[in-house]
């Protein structure tokens, strides 16, 4: 058991001065005390936040960003960076997969992400062949977040076409297949692996409604039900306006419809992205109670779209973030976008916000946090008895925050910072970053770079 002091702290219910903060041996908040006497405990240098969840990660390919971003016919589109993102990933070893994840926990814990939801799809060898291990890959990603320090909510993916209808898959694709037998294999090796390891958290990830059909979708999700009736269930949809089409083609329904028409939604579920919604589907879906994950420096790099978000949250949806493709690997930038792309869209200024929370920067954090902790299922995202010590203490000496008071403080942060605004991280109760540094810094980035090296060449 120890403490730690804050001068300001983010409370659910606001700010609030000198707190403290009791941390037990499990790594949980065990009490919350404001307007705290000075007494013994660790005095933090900054205002303190709770950690961001990461609701969307497909680790891997933070080794190629910035790797896809050349053309010369102005047709290039989601379609096309996802063949480079195929010949990308046929190459990589348990070892590399490894290193990349590493390097990225890294990189998300140092700009204040405590948890990330891994949206886990490569499953296979080379050929297309089972590892020994069934879980060889997904264990190395474990392996990742506990060597780093992050929460993990891993979500290994089903999945077994490549389009409406059962469309066989394509040759790029066979490191990703699984049927409902050998899914069901991987996800209780994974379940042993995860018991006990409150670090840990299973769930399950159709990848999108293209790539499962409706049948095994439901066997799987049947069967993962019988096992652990609470797991998170995410899944890609209505990213790109050819797959709305190709969904209409297939079953005369546009993608959200038709799970919102067929699928039990609910606050166990996150669909990532919901970028093409009808007026309808935003309010059914808002009333599910599921989570949207967005991801929008992703949506942007990709040419996906623009979220209906105004309309979403004013009829009471949950929303939270992801990096994705890791194109950014920046909470702060994430938030920023999501307003920005609703002010470009809207032409006007300041929408994502409310009566209760006028600040958009507190706003946007508050739902992030609450969306992101729903879609991840694990007790984070507050700064409260009975959860995660996860906490990020900001650098009050950053220019962007300089002069602000509590009111002004996430607007600083979240539309004039950057990550030299994160000073130290806490996750679980354990610092890992102190300083804008993280413990094991230089010895994953070598590790990191030697890898790209073999890739690259």
């Amino acid at each position: 058991m120890f403490s730690v002091l804050a001068p300001y702290a983010l409370l659910p219910d606001g700010w609030a001065p000198q707190v403290r903060l009791e941390i037990d041996d499990k790594g949980l908040i065990s009490a919350v005390t404001s307007n705290a006497q000075t007494g013994e405990g660790e005095r933090l240098a900054g205002s303190v936040l709770p950690g961001m969840p990461n609701l969307h990660s497909h680790s891997f390919q933070r080794a190629m960003a910035g790797l896809t971003e050349r053309g010369a016919t102005g047709e290039d589109s989601f379609w096309t960076w996802r063949q480079l993102m195929y010949d990308f990933v046929d190459r990589l070893t348990p070892e590399q997969l490894e290193a990349i994840a590493a390097q990225l926990y890294v990189e998300l814990l140092k700009a204040g992400y405590t948890a990330v939801g891994e949206f886990h799809y490569l499953h296979h060898d080379p050929t297309g062949a089972a590892y020994a291990q069934r879980s060889e890959l997904a264990s190395r990603v474990i392996g990742a977040a506990q060597t780093t320090g992050i929460g993990l909510t891993l979500l290994p993916v089903l999945y077994s076409y490549s389009g409406f209808g059962g469309i066989d898959p394509a040759p790029k694709q066979r490191r990703f297949l699984n049927d409902a037998e050998s899914f069901l294999s991987l996800w209780d090796e994974l379940a042993k692996t995860c018991a006990d390891d409150p670090q840990l958290r299973l769930g399950v990830a159709p990848h999108s409604l293209r790539a499962v059909a409706p049948e095994l979708l439901q066997e799987v999700l049947a069967a993962i039900d019988s096992r652990d009736a609470k797991a998170p269930i995410h899944i890609h949809v209505a990213e790109q306006m050819q797959e709305v089409n190709d969904c209409i083609a297939w079953s005369g329904l546009r993608p959200v419809e038709w799970l919102l028409n067929h699928m039990p939604l609910s606050p166990r579920w996150c669909l990532v992205h919901a970028t093409h919604m009808s007026p309808d589907e935003t309010a059914r879906l808002a009333a599910s109670g599921a989570v949207v994950g967005l991801c929008p420096t992703t949506e942007a790099n990709l040419g996906d779209g623009l979220f209906p978000a105004v309309d979403f949250l004013r009829q009471g949806g949950q929303i939270g973030i992801g990096s994705d493709s890791h194109i950014s690997v920046n909470p702060i930038e994430e938030l920023r976008w999501l307003e920005y792309g609703q002010r470009l869209l809207h032409q006007r200024r300041n929408l994502l916000c409310s009566a209760e929370i006028p600040s958009v920067g507190e706003f946007l954090y508050r739902r992030a946090l609450a969306g992101g902790t729903q879609a991840l299922q694990r007790p984070i995202g507050k700064l409260a008895p009975g959860c995660r010590a996860d906490l990020v203490v900001l650098n009050s000496e950053h220019p962007a925050l300089l002069g602000r008071d509590q009111t002004q403080l996430l607007d600083g942060l979240i539309f004039s910072g950057d990550n030299r605004c994160v000073r130290d991280v806490m996750v679980g109760g354990r610092w890992v970053v102190q300083g804008g540094r993280h413990v094991l810094e230089e010895p994953i980035q070598a590790c990191y770079g030697a890898v790209l090296a073999e890739l690259l060449s």
